[in-house]
Formats: structure tokens, sequence, C-alpha cells
């Protein structure tokens, strides 16, 4: 609001003191509507610490919902492995193993094929006979059959070396690697090495490339028939429970159910697969832990204290109160997918609420709900888990409660904001007017004050006049 300045003009009335008084009663209004303003926007900003709340345990509970077309309890489905000399073997799981033991014996490792180029060459000489060509091709085919596959690389004459052969090669990350291997009598040879072991990555070299034969230069090696096999490629030899096993290398997938072995050292050992329901129990950890922030930042936003009459910023909200009554029904009230079931309550499996409104796990319970029955376990958790995501999902809506209170006090704020500039504008004129009238008796007074002093000084001087006759 604008503020027009004026001081007094001579007859000692304190203009600036008058206006001031009087326009600090005409603000009270003005002041009420501002306070509003501001109390609406701290509700607004509560409310959005309340969204936050909702949107984590909305994002736990989504981490407790089965993947779409599976079921609840292959999605929590969770195993270690357990090798117990692990210089023979490692081993991961995946959601489809079953608990068990099982005798592992390796009697051989697979091993990686090697080739040797059939000629030796000094460090710089040139090595593939590109003839009028710039370029030339060198082909790796990986495995045998339909499911053979080919990789094809280009040699450049313009590196054309050993060397220049061996980085095109490990380049290309066609299965096999290459290196350079010095003699005694300086000449150099390229070996190949077949990345993986096993039959199944065992490779033969093509490609329209000839190799040049320094002892007949005019007669170059076809890449097909360059190559030395120095050491075939083998399979593992390996037994689980006495049973042979058929292996494509050191890495055992298919033997046994969700379990991928990888083979280290010969040797005898055991593998322990057991269920591991340590990430469930974090994401329930996680999904409690998120109600319960949830529920303290409603206590405390809509709290009262009764000592000092003080209310929260978004007590008597009744939005909230049908906010966290949905997610309490949402919580207490058994799914219709678990009708029929064992277990059909949160706390059958060891979550359940406390006097102040908290979420608890009971972890002893949990273990022996999940060890007994981790199908009705699983299902409970993918049941409560779902209904919670579609509660805070229809809460976290553009026509969800907390959006549309949001709504209302931004429209009530907007309201006022107009009212408060209309109120403005006012006042600027009342000021104007006191101040324009205030003016107006200060110059008033100040001429009587002047009239005042010069009648007393006439009425002096007759006085004189005639006290001197």
């Amino acid at each position: 609001m604008a503020t027009i300045s004026s001081a007094g003009v001579g007859s000692g009335l304190n203009v600036e003191s008058l206006v001031s008084s009087l326009m600090s009663v005409e603000k009270q209004p003005l002041t009420t509507l501002q306070t509003r303003q501001s109390s609406y926007q701290s509700k607004i900003s509560a409310l959005g610490t309340i969204k936050s709340a909702v949107a984590t345990l909305q994002t736990a509970a989504k981490a407790l919902t089965p993947a779409t077309g599976s079921t609840a309890a292959a999605s929590f489905s969770a195993y270690k492995a357990t090798i117990a000399d692990a210089t023979i073997a490692s081993a991961t799981t995946s959601n489809t193993a079953v608990a068990g033991t099982y005798a592992i014996d390796v009697a051989s490792l697979a091993t990686n094929q090697r080739l040797a180029l059939g000629k030796t060459y000094s460090a710089g000489d040139p090595v593939i006979d590109f003839g009028s060509a710039s370029s030339a091709t060198l082909t790796v085919t990986k495995g045998t059959g339909s499911s053979a596959t080919t990789s094809t690389i280009t040699l450049d004459s313009s590196a054309n070396s050993l060397a220049g052969v061996r980085d095109a090669i490990n380049k290309a990350d066609a299965g096999v690697s290459a290196s350079i291997v010095t003699d005694t009598s300086g000449k150099q040879n390229l070996l190949l090495t077949a990345t993986t072991g096993g039959t199944a990555s065992a490779v033969s070299i093509g490609g329209t490339a000839n190799f040049i034969d320094p002892a007949a230069a005019g007669s170059p090696v076809a890449a097909s028939s360059a190559f030395n096999e120095t050491l075939a490629a083998a399979d593992a030899v390996v037994k689980i429970q006495g049973v042979s096993i058929a292996t494509k290398g050191n890495t055992i997938t298919d033997a046994v159910d969700g379990v991928t072995l990888n083979l280290t050292k010969v040797g005898s050992t055991s593998l322990t697969v057991t269920r591991d329901n340590a990430d469930l129990k974090s994401k329930l950890d996680t999904f409690v832990n998120a109600y319960n922030s949830l529920n303290a930042s409603l206590k405390s936003l809509t709290a009262y204290n009764t000592t000092t009459k003080t209310a929260a910023v978004l007590n008597g909200e009744s939005s909230l109160r049908s906010l966290q009554g949905a997610l309490r029904t949402t919580l207490s009230t058994p799914p219709s997918e678990l009708s029929g079931a064992t277990m059909k309550t949160l706390t059958d499996i060891g979550i359940s609420f406390q006097s102040d409104g908290t979420l608890k796990i009971d972890s002893t319970k949990f273990d022996k709900a999940a060890s007994t029955n981790f199908s009705a376990t699983a299902a409970v958790i993918g049941a409560y888990g779902s209904a919670v995501k579609d509660t805070t999902t229809s809460i976290l809506a553009s026509n969800g409660v907390i959006a549309s209170r949001t709504d209302g006090l931004n429209s009530s704020i907007k309201s006022l904001g107009n009212q408060i500039d209309a109120f403005e504008t006012r006042l600027t004129a009342i000021e104007k007017t006191y101040r324009a009238k205030f003016t107006a008796l200060d110059q008033s007074m100040a001429s009587m004050t002047t009239t005042s002093s010069y009648l007393s000084q006439q009425l002096t001087m007759l006085s004189n006049m005639t006290t001197s006759r």
C-alpha cells in the first residue's frame, strides 16, 4: 500500500502521528486477511509433506506387489547357494531354485581351444598377401551346426603386420583372444585362444585373407588352413548326486533347478540351496517404516496441545481423517483374493497395529509363517501390497483428497489476494483523505495562531498607549 507523507505546517499539530494512529486501526481488517492467507499457504506446505509421505508408502507398496502374470510366491521367492569348498565352484540362484543339498564331483575342468599360426615372422614383416586389394577378411566361426555364429574381421593393408592382425582380432570380440609369442630366434607367431572353455566355444578360421609363407613368398596360405590346433576344446567332467552332467564349458546352468554353477577346480564338495527371505523382509521393513513415517506426520500436523491450547497447522482437516481412515481400513480388511486362504490378515504373518497407531513386525512370527507356508505368506504380502498401492494411488490422484484440498486452498488464497489488493487500494484513498483533512486543520490552526498573535500585539500596543496618557 502506498504511503503519503506530509509534516505539520507550524501549528504544532502532529499530523503524521495522527494519520499513523488512525491508519493502524484501518489496517486491522487487512492484517486479518493476510494472516488467513498465510495460514492457507502453511496448510498447503504441510499437505505437501503428507503427499510426499504417501508417495513413499506407495513406492514401498509397489515393491510388495507381485509382477504382472506372476504369483506372489514366484515374485517373492529367493534362494541362496552355499558351496562347502568355494575353491572348487561358485553358485548363483534364481527364484526357481529348490531347497536341498547336492553332492558335486568335478573330475576335470573344461579346456579352452588353442590355435597357432603355422608360419612365423620377424617383427614388422608383412603377413597378409593383399595383392592389388586394400583389405581382406578373416572369419571366426564359433560352434557348429544351426547354433554356429560367425564374426567377420576386416584386415587393412595399412596395418599389415602380425601386431595389426592381432589388434583387429581382439577389437572384434569374436570369441577368441589373440596374442603374439616370440621364440628363441626372435621369430613371432600368432596364438588364438577361445575366450570360454568347452566344445561349444571351439572355433574355425576362414575368410579371404591369405598369409604370406616366408619360405615361399609366391605361395600364400589361405586363412582356413593357416592355423594349427595346439589344444582341443573339451567339456568339464562332473557328477551331481552321482549323475554325470553334460556340460558346455565350466558353467553349468541346467543341471540343478534355478542354480548356475561355475566350476573352478577339480575336486569334490557339496552345494546347499536354502530359501532366503532377507530381501522380502527388507521390503516389509521399508513398507512398515513408510507407513509409520506417514502416521507420525499426520499425528504431528493435526495435533492439538491442550496445555498451550495451540492447534497444529492441519488440525481439524477432515480430508486427512478420510485419508488416514482409508489406509487403516485397507490394512485391516482382508483383500477379496484371500477369502478362502489359510492366512488372511497381516497379523497372521506377524505385522500388527500398536496402541499408538503404528505398525510393527514380529520377526519371529514372520519367520515361522514364511518357513511353514511360504506360498500363503507371500499371498498375504502380495494382496495387501496391491491393496495399499491402489489406495495410495487413489489418494495421490489429481482428484484425490490431497489434490482437492490443495486446489481449494489455492482458490481461497487467490480470492484473499484479490480482497487484499482491493483493501490496500481503499486504504491508500483513506490515508489520502485523512492526510488532506489534518493538513487543512494544521493550516487553519496555524492561521488562527498567527491571527491570535497579531491581535495580542495590537491589544498590547493599545494598552501601552492608554497607560502613557
